[in-house]
């Protein structure tokens, strides 16, 4: 059975305020006493994993896999900078 495209958005969007209420939890967890670069990192990653989500199911490259191989690369690769940049003043 395949799902049409009011499912798959649906979908996404539901997946979408699942992780942002993950990213909440994480950032709240740094009041709690967790380790900041940890939070800090969970808080990117899901981010990293809703824009994935964004340009897939909204943007439609889930139909051109190879853009959406280039977007994700260039995502992770951003995501990684930015992490390493949030982890230097801890160093």
């Amino acid at each position: 059975m395949s799902m049409t495209r009011p499912d798959i958005l649906t979908r996404a969007w539901l997946t979408l305020i699942v992780l942002s209420g993950v990213s909440t939890l994480a950032a709240a967890a740094i009041t709690a006493g967790y380790d900041a670069r940890i939070a800090g990192a969970i808080v990117l990653f899901l981010a990293l994993m809703k824009a994935r989500l964004i340009l897939s199911r909204y943007l439609g490259l889930a139909d051109a896999p190879s853009w959406r191989r280039g977007f994700n690369l260039s995502l992770t690769l951003f995501m990684l900078g930015a992490l390493g940049l949030y982890l230097i003043p801890s160093f």
